[in-house]
């Protein structure tokens, strides 16, 4: 008799890292997209009252607000599974690695208006959207590798697989 090949392994892990890869990216998506809002929002609004004349330190301003934003949704929401630094280290990476997209909207936004000399708010919001794009594919690939690099906690074995396999409490049965 032969025995079966072994199905699972390689194959399994494969699957399952793709799995991982494919939640991650969709949760990171739906969290970048409302920061976007936030940072689009709050960047228009800058540069049509206060900041008018100011698009760097409006571009500094929205980008931070949606940086706070992000953390919260990225730490709580799409890698919530992925735990091994405290928070605080967690927060400098993540601040840091914002840091460097927020240097990327800067720069897009002082070409367009100092080198390039359009300064409408069209010009603006067009290199913004360009410098988001090229900022999210860097925060993507920096918070898997370095802000949120812990191995993906098994569901399983996380603290909260025990709370989801017991009955839930109702004032009868206590």
């Amino acid at each position: 008799m032969t025995k079966p090949a072994p199905t699972g392994g390689l194959l399994t892990r494969l699957r399952g890292a793709i799995d991982v890869l494919y939640r991650e990216a969709i949760k990171f998506g739906i969290v970048g997209l409302l920061a976007f809002i936030v940072d689009m929002g709050s960047f228009n609004i800058l540069r049509h009252t206060v900041l008018q004349t100011k698009p760097t330190a409006a571009v500094i301003i929205s980008a931070s607000l949606a940086t706070a934003f992000a953390w919260v949704g990225n730490r709580s929401w799409t890698f919530r599974h992925r735990r091994n630094r405290p928070a605080h280290h967690e927060a400098a990476l993540f601040a840091g690695t914002n840091g460097v997209a927020l240097v990327i909207q800067a720069v897009a936004i002082a070409f367009t208006n100092y080198v390039l000399d359009l300064q409408s708010l069209t010009a603006d919001n067009i290199a913004k959207v360009f410098a988001i794009g090229l900022g999210t594919l860097f925060r993507f690939w920096a918070y898997r590798r370095f802000v949120f690099a812990g191995e993906p906690i098994d569901e399983d074995q996380s603290p909260l697989a025990d709370l989801r396999d017991q009955p839930a409490r109702t004032p009868e049965r206590d």
